[in-house]
């Protein structure tokens, strides 16, 4: 009994090392470019034994969404215990601007898996990753609502609110990444948290 409860351990760490492997290779190399066998590699686990648990790279590629969306939720877990929506909107700006040297290489993780999949044809995948930017959207749309910020009087609403909250970071990360200069992100985000507080 112990080493077959032994043996569903390891094979879900790793499982569990697959899927961080993947998001972290293909936020590096994209998609097109990330072959099963650099994640395996990244991974630490024979590349045979990737098929045990993925079949196909599309597999893997739902695996890194699945881990952009365990990250987020730990994000936002940790910022829904700041007593202030404002300040968990500003501490959100400030964990973007921390990643800054990654985002100056490599771009945001789900904006720019976004980007590649919206190019292919052949799938769903590309409403996988916007269903993840999706829930930061919700996320942020929640907190303006908090603030209050919900549209009467010809302001703004919640939803617009968060739609210029995540297009700045995204714009920000695109900029940063395209000019290989990490000091974008600090600069946009230094004008995003001006915004917020802004915002009355």
């Amino acid at each position: 009994m112990t080493n077959s409860v032994d043996r569903r351990v390891r094979a879900s760490q790793k499982r569990q090392r697959l899927m961080a492997a993947a998001a972290r290779v293909l936020h590096e190399q994209g998609v097109e470019r990330t072959t099963l066998a650099d994640i395996a590699r990244e991974a630490d686990v024979p590349v045979g034994n990737v098929y045990y648990y993925f079949k196909t790279k599309d597999e893997l590629v739902q695996a890194a969404l699945s881990e952009h969306t365990a990250h987020l939720d730990e994000l936002t877990g940790r910022l829904d215990e700041l007593p202030d929506p404002r300040e968990r909107l500003k501490a959100l700006v400030r964990a973007w601007v921390e990643q800054r040297d990654v985002a100056a290489r490599y771009g945001c993780p789900t904006g720019t898996l976004a980007a590649e999949l919206g190019k292919r044809t052949d799938g769903t995948l590309d409403t996988e990753a916007g269903a993840v930017i999706r829930r930061l959207l919700d996320w942020a749309a929640r907190q303006f609502r908090e603030m209050g910020l919900s549209g009467q009087g010809g302001a703004a609403g919640a939803d617009d609110l968060a739609l210029t909250l995540v297009a700045g970071y995204q714009g920000m990360s695109l900029m940063a990444n395209a000019l290989r200069d990490p000091e974008v992100m600090t600069r946009e985000g230094a004008r995003l948290l001006h915004w917020l507080d802004s915002l009355q």
